[in-house]
Formats: C-alpha cells, structure tokens, sequence
C-alpha cells in the first residue's frame, strides 16, 4: 500500500465508520484503528508482500524483502510498525525516535511519511520526515517536540546528528528501504556510520528491488535469523493510452498545463505531482486560471479527501491534484486524461499513474513534463515499458536541456544534481515515434508507500 501497493477494493458491505469491515487475510491482524485506516483508504486484500510481512514483523521478526514499488511493501512495513508501537506506547524523548526508517531520495521519505500520517491518523504517535536541500529549522523543530518515527535520507540525518539534534539510542525498529539505489548513490558510508549508532539489539527490516551479492553480504551484517520475502510485480498492459512525453523546464509547467487543459478535449483530468505542497500549488495556479481544481493528499483530513474527490466525480472539479499516497483506491472509470506534473521516482509508480485512464474499454491520454532532472526518471520507464515514450517537440515550451540532459535526480543535501549537465551532440538520441506499450508494471491502487 504506501507509494505502491494493489488491494481489493471494499464491497459494499464494508462499512468503515463503524469499525466493521471486509477486511481479509493479514490486515486481521490488525489493531481496529488500523483496520479502519486500510478500510477508509479502500482495501480489503493485502498484496502478496502485505500478506507475508505483515504477521512476521508484528510478531518481532527481522524481515529481508526483494520487492518493488508496486507491490505494496511501504505499507507492508508501514502498518505492522505502528501496530507495533501502539501496542507498547511509551514517552516520547527529544530527538530519540523509536523507529529508523532510512530512505535514498527526499521523494520517497516524503512518501513513506504521508503513508504513516494516511494510516497512523487514529493512533497517538507522533513521526517526522526530514531530508536536505531544505532549511532544516522546521525539522528540528519537530524533533524537538519529541517523536516515535523518523524518516530520513542519509545525509540529513548525519548532519542532525552531528548538530546533537538526534540520538539514536532508543532505536527499537530499523528499516533500510529501496538498499540497492542506496549503493547506486553512494550511501553506503553514511548506512555504515548510522549503523554504529543504532542498538545491536533491534528489529531490522531491509528492502530492496535486486539483491546481488553485494546487498546479500550487506544484510547479512544487519538481520538476525531474517524472515524472508521475494516479491514480482504482475505485468498486465494498458494498451489504450496515448502517452506523450513534454520536455519542458520547471518554471513552464504551470503555463504548459492551463494551456494543455483549456486547449483540448479534456474532460476530466488527474495530475500527479511529488510532493503535497506542488500539488496545493498546482490547484492555485489552476484556480487563478479560471480551471475548477482541488487537491488530494496526506495533509487533507479524510472528510476532505472524500468532499474533493465526490465533486470530481459529480463535475464541479475538472481537475484533480494528487499525490501517488493519497490516490491510492481512487475509482473514477471516465477520467480522460492524467498529467504527470513531476515525473515518479519510481518506474513502476508511472504505470499505475496512467492507468488511471482508459479505463472500462475507453481510451485516455497521459501526458508527461519531463524537467532535466528528471530525465533519468523518464530512461528509467522507458525501460520498464520496452519503448520509448512519444514526444511532443512542436509545443510552446519544449525544452532540448531537459530532452538531452544527463543530470541525475537530486540527490538530498548533495547540491543541485547527482550528476553533471548536458550530454553531448555525439550523445543525443532520438525519440521513437511509436506508440509506447507498457511491457512490464501492475495495476495498483496503493503504491509503495
């Protein structure tokens, strides 16, 4: 479930708000403020990866899970973690959290958190995200306030450690999520100094989409006696969409999208964005357009969410801005198109995006704006997809710095860019006009987080 998981949607027998519910399989094992959280969120059957996680870490078990976003593995660690921590409340302490869970990029922090607010929100525990490229005084001023869950990147968490902000002495639950692209980006250092800090005695819980030897070696120094986990996504195809790939520079997409959403068919669109703060943006932008809009995300209470997404349905929004977290078990068949406002981290998360289109046998559109730094997390769906996504070169913002950029992602506290700029004319190479047919992804109403 969190940025990336597939359940069974409720029947209509379920009924959250009085405790009742349809739940099935692991989610019983469950507290009822968490099995209302999953039921109001729209679930029933917990993914594979839920389903064999859930019990093991509940019971204490340190856990290794081969999984991708896509199958549901930051609600699989999510929801046994705080049914942990509500079963055995204790006083928060300045700075010492309970639960470590370190993440490689500030999107995929931010997520993780938004899953613990969607399902912690009738549990008394108290969670901050922290990540670099950000002023870090509000950050410190919720580890000041005490907490039980910290997220963090591994640099801003040393940098606050070094600060004296945290301590990590009270650490109960460790959890490595996505290691494989933490050694892709250089965090093996900074895990290994985390690591003298942390209790011996502790839960751990590593994840990762390989696992090569070099990741095996590297667990087998973290885990006792692991219960182990090794998910594959399904892979059903969308073969109604028409994808189109904008490449496009930061500061135009707010203009790029008004004139996308006024200039053509379009009757109901999703836009995807990061993180929740763009999305409240992007309604504003919308708004002062003349374009009715609301937002859906973590920070929305669940009434909220409910008002905006009935009045998508019902037409007095035309467009719905979300974040992947908070989209999870959003059933709408007549959606004609979804924007991805920032492309996902991961690629995986771009298929359930678009899926939301072209639906029941309809066609639909999705359309992609594709910074420079994100055009490696463009390389990396056109991978998963086995084609190249089509390209828009005649539209009024088209960008070739974003069309021929070798920028890395952003890399927490590490400065603009992972990487260097601009490749090459020797490097440059040209889109495939065909239409791109997904070869790999599932369908998923709750991903990764």
């Amino acid at each position: 479930m969190t940025s990336s998981s597939t359940a069974s949607k409720p029947s209509s027998s379920a009924h959250p708000e009085s405790g009742k519910s349809d739940l099935q399989g692991s989610f019983k094992l469950l507290s009822a403020d968490l099995q209302r959280c999953v039921s109001e969120a729209g679930y029933t059957q917990p993914t594979p990866i839920q389903e064999q996680s859930i019990g093991p870490i509940v019971e204490g078990q340190d856990l290794i899970g081969t999984a991708q976003t896509g199958t549901g593995k930051t609600a699989a660690f999510t929801l046994p973690i705080l049914q942990r921590l509500s079963e055995n409340p204790v006083k928060v302490h300045k700075g010492s959290p309970r639960v470590l869970v370190l993440a490689p990029t500030r999107e995929l922090a931010a997520q993780i958190g938004e899953s613990i607010e969607t399902y912690g929100r009738f549990l008394s525990l108290k969670h901050a995200v922290i990540f670099g490229g950000v002023n870090q005084f509000h950050q410190v001023k919720q580890l000041n306030k005490g907490l039980d869950i910290l997220v963090a990147t591994p640099g801003r968490l040393l940098d606050l450690m070094s600060q004296g902000y945290i301590r990590l002495n009270k650490v109960e639950i460790f959890v490595l999520d996505e290691m494989d692209r933490m050694l892709d980006m250089g965090f093996i250092r900074d895990i290994k100094k985390v690591l003298v800090e942390v209790p011996s005695k502790r839960q751990t819980l590593f994840f990762s989409a390989t696992m090569s030897h070099q990741i095996e070696q590297l667990a087998a120094t973290m885990v006792r006696n692991p219960f182990r986990v090794s998910i594959t996504p399904d892979k059903p195809t969308v073969e109604r969409i028409d994808q189109k790939v904008l490449f496009i520079q930061p500061g135009n997409k707010n203009r790029s999208l008004v004139n996308l959403i006024k200039g053509n068919d379009v009757e109901k669109v999703i836009v995807f964005t990061q993180m929740k703060h763009a999305a409240n943006k992007v309604v504003e932008n919308l708004t002062d357009a003349g374009i009715s809009a609301a937002a859906i995300h973590g920070n929305k209470s669940q009434a909220a969410r409910i008002k905006a997404l009935d009045g998508f349905k019902r037409g007095r929004f035309k467009v719905l801005v979300a974040t992947d977290v908070a989209a999870r078990g959003l059933d709408v068949d007549d959606i004609s198109h979804v924007v991805n406002y920032d492309m996902p981290v991961e690629a995986e998360t771009y298929v359930h995006r678009i899926g939301r289109t072209g639906r029941a046998g309809a066609e639909g559109d999705a359309i992609s704006f594709v910074s420079p730094e994100d055009r490696a997390y463009l390389t990396q769906v056109e991978k998963l997809l086995g084609n190249a996504v089509p390209v828009d070169l005649e539209h009024e913002f088209h960008s070739d710095e974003a069309r021929y950029s070798t920028l890395k992602p952003k890399v927490p506290g590490r400065g603009r860019s992972g990487g260097r700029g601009r490749s090459n004319n020797r490097n440059r190479t040209k889109p495939s006009n065909r239409r791109g047919r997904q070869m790999g992804g599932h369908r998923s109403g709750n991903r990764g987080k």
